[in-house]
């Protein structure tokens, strides 16, 4: 009786290494997004009141959610968060700016309750900015001793004959009424309601060519979309914000600008326990101004959804991407 051979058999060794060999590769790169997380629990995510931290969180809530993490967002106040952050309460908060953050972070990080989880990639610039129409009215900007001298360039009819400076929301921090009053600036510090109104009064002051003060940061669209230049201040310093006898006034502090530097995440540190991939994970999240920036016009300008906005992203990005969940 003849001896019947199977197709396995007449493959040749060389081919059959080959093909475990292409086998294995595909099973470990699969691998990095089919993680068996050791607690099925939801990661919590804090979301902040501006568009930047929603597209940064959510793109890194996808991303662990391709990688098997259960995802929950929760808002969350930028400064007050981190009660929750120390208790267990929150995980993991995707941006904390050194140029108004920093204090609170290293507070919380001296509890030992929380863990500093790296730098986004991303630099922070949060300052008094103004229009570049602007300084026809004001030549002796951007040095803020001109801000006196066109006080009244920049009033409105309800601050004349003071300038009028736009905050951010008051839980943003910034120290600018504090900053206004060491510095003797001969301005009324008004404080937006949300991110979305600062950015509308903006857009429509620059249209109209109409004076306009306010915090502008980056990323953001706004820097790259209008010209217009940032208020320079004495430059930052530790003691200028803990010290009143630095500077020009030697009663007050916060006689500064405010600080510029990175913007870091942060989570709770018992989380790195029952999530270590994602922990890692969110380690390597790396973008930078422009990519944020431009993504941030998307939603803002173009009225799209930061969920199509970050979906369409991770599908034109997923080299960048994978690189964070290995």
């Amino acid at each position: 009786m003849k001896q019947l051979k199977s197709k396995a058999m007449l493959i040749p060794l060389k081919s059959v290494s080959v093909a475990i060999i292409l086998l294995m590769t595909v099973i470990m790169a699969g691998s990095a997004l089919a993680e068996d997380p050791k607690s099925k629990d939801p990661i919590i995510l804090t979301l902040h009141d501006w568009t930047g931290q929603y597209l940064t969180t959510h793109m890194m809530g996808r991303v662990l959610e391709e990688m098997g993490y259960k995802i929950k967002y929760v808002q969350a106040d930028y400064i007050a968060q981190f009660a929750g952050l120390e208790s267990g309460d929150l995980h993991i908060a995707m941006e904390m700016w050194e140029t108004t953050g920093k204090q609170a972070m290293e507070a919380s990080l001296a509890t030992g309750k929380t863990v500093d989880l790296g730098e986004t990639g991303m630099k922070a610039i949060e300052e008094w900015w103004y229009p570049a129409y602007m300084k026809e009215i004001c030549p002796g900007l951007p040095d803020w001793k001109a801000l006196n001298d066109c006080a009244k360039a920049f009033s409105t009819p309800e601050t004349y004959p003071k300038g009028r400076y736009l905050g951010g929301p008051v839980t943003w921090s910034g120290f600018d009424d504090e900053r206004a009053e060491s510095l003797g600036l001969d301005y009324e510090v008004v404080h937006a309601g949300t991110d979305a109104a600062l950015f509308a009064e903006l857009k429509s002051a620059y249209e109209r060519k109409a004076p306009w003060l306010g915090w502008i940061y980056t990323p953001h669209w706004a820097p790259i979309k209008f010209k217009g230049e940032w208020v320079e201040f004495p430059r930052y310093t530790e003691e200028c914000y803990h010290d009143p006898s630095w500077g020009t006034n030697k009663k007050q502090a916060y006689d500064c600008g405010k600080p510029r530097g990175w913007i870091k995440k942060v989570g709770w540190k018992d989380g790195e326990k029952k999530w270590p991939g994602a922990y890692q994970a969110v380690r390597n999240f790396k973008v930078d101004n422009n990519t944020i920036g431009n993504m941030i016009g998307e939603v803002d300008l173009d009225g799209r959804q930061v969920d199509v906005v970050v979906e369409e992203w991770l599908k034109n990005n997923k080299s960048t991407w994978m690189k964070w969940t290995k």
